[in-house]
């Protein structure tokens, strides 16, 4: 049976949404049209999607309501951590675990099947880290994560002063707690993700509202950073949420919704999401689906090109 025939019978609500095609490619990327199907509402901002590829199920946060929420088609919502410390951006490790930004303890954690979390990022010289917003695990189990100070405002976190005076990137390799700080010229970072061969490191700036490219060395480190493209157009959102497809076409958020990039960065056209967008997740066994946390819901859309799966099975 169909996703879209699913949907109907459970009563899910779907909505036909326009996209904005700026290049022929976007159809045979995406499509001409996409149908969203809302598979769960009523939060207060989501965030933070990943998908299980063993499991066939959906882990996704809920910042200002402090937990940690997982969905599948057979058994629908329930809950995998609560109290989160109003986590943000999850990931999954090498050996399966979930890493876990949390806004209100400024730490980065690996929490087990359980939720039960251990931390591994905590403070940069002796300081505090700001908020750890989203996380991504290397090709060699290194873990690398954004640190803007989202999570020391209200809603979004627990309101304090920063002791870091910088908004850097963070690589936790062998020695745990004792986070690299990579690079220190952002002026906010937010999502990340690696090229399909591993060697470069997307990272946007949501102020800035682009996305940079870095080359990742032997050692880890990062080198380069030029401007690669930017997020244009009208509608709120900005850079956020970040994703390569198996194309290597790059999804980020932006004015609007999700802003599609060719491998050249040329913008192929924009997924205009029903809500302010903040993330999104490949999923599905054939990964074709892409799961969408928006404000207050989470939607499932299907495309044409699959995605890559954000744990190896």
């Amino acid at each position: 049976m169909s996703l879209a025939n699913r949907a109907r019978r459970s009563g899910r609500k779907e909505a036909s949404v326009s996209v904005e095609v700026r290049h022929p490619r976007f159809v045979s990327v995406v499509g001409p049209q996409v149908q969203f199907e809302r598979i769960a509402t009523g939060f207060l901002f989501t965030e933070g999607p990943i998908w299980h590829s063993l499991g066939c199920y959906l882990l996704f946060s809920d910042i200002p309501g402090d937990g940690v929420h997982r969905w599948s088609e057979q058994g629908g919502l329930s809950s995998f951590r609560k109290p989160s410390n109003m986590t943000n951006g999850m990931a999954w490790d090498r050996q399966g675990n979930v890493l876990a930004c949390e806004h209100a303890t400024s730490q980065v954690v690996r929490c087990d099947s359980n939720g039960n979390a251990v931390p591994i990022a905590t403070h940069f010289q002796s300081k505090q880290l700001n908020s750890p917003n989203d996380v991504v695990c290397g090709p060699d189990g290194s873990i690398y994560f954004t640190d803007p100070p989202y999570g020391r405002a209200e809603f979004y976190g627990v309101k304090r002063e920063q002791e870091l005076e910088i908004q850097g990137v963070y690589r936790v390799g062998a020695t745990r707690m004792t986070p690299s700080r990579l690079v220190d010229d952002f002026d906010r970072p937010n999502g990340l993700c690696f090229s399909l061969d591993g060697r470069r490191l997307f990272i946007n700036d949501t102020a800035r509202q682009h996305i940079r490219v870095f080359d990742v060395a032997a050692d880890g480190s990062l080198a380069g950073g030029k401007i690669w493209a930017a997020t244009t157009g009208a509608g709120a959102g900005a850079p956020d949420g970040m994703k390569i497809d198996s194309m290597g076409n790059v999804y980020c958020c932006g004015p609007g919704g999700i802003h599609v990039f060719s491998p050249e960065a040329v913008c192929l056209g924009v997924i205009h999401v029903p809500e302010y967008t903040a993330n999104m997740a490949w999923g599905d066994p054939d990964f074709r689906s892409l799961f969408i946390t928006a404000s207050t819901s989470v939607y499932r859309i299907r495309v044409l090109v699959a995605g890559v799966p954000g744990m190896m099975s």
